[in-house]
């Protein structure tokens, strides 16, 4: 499982020109699955989301997390995280999950954030645009299994 964590102070998913979702300041999570992915990941990767200190404290320093600044979470499904581009210039997919495998995965994870940091979502497996206001810009890059 991937994640690829931005820090907003706005972000908002699109579909078909009508508005979603939309959260102020927080973070926007990217998130993909492979085919090993387990309940294990989701788990491991929700507490690492919501507990990463990205957010600067009253000395400008880098240790608060999300739940700390009362902060929110837009998350959103991406399967291109695991392209792999080695071969070539068009990226190869087969380490994505499925659809009908990941939606439940990305559901779960959905559920997992919610229970610390209130959290949106985009639409499963639809043609969506994405607008991140970044702030820094701060961006961690976060793999379950590494």
């Amino acid at each position: 499982m991937r994640c690829v964590v931005q820090k907003v102070n706005s972000s908002s998913v699109t579909v078909d020109g009508k508005l979603i979702n939309k959260i102020g300041r927080g973070l926007n999570v990217l998130v993909g699955f492979t085919h090993d992915d387990t309940d294990k990941d989701i788990e491991y990767m929700a507490h690492k989301v919501v507990n990463l200190r990205i957010f600067e404290d009253e000395n400008d320093v880098m240790n608060k997390s999300v739940i700390d600044v009362g902060g929110e979470i837009l998350s959103i499904s991406q399967f291109t995280l695991y392209g792999d581009a080695k071969k070539g210039n068009r990226p190869s997919y087969i380490n994505a999950l499925g659809g009908e495998k990941a939606l439940p995965m990305y559901e779960k994870f959905n559920e997992e954030l919610n229970k610390s940091v209130k959290t949106c979502g985009g639409v499963f497996g639809a043609d969506m645009k994405v607008e991140i206001l970044n702030d820094g810009p701060t961006t961690i890059i976060i793999d379950s299994k590494n």
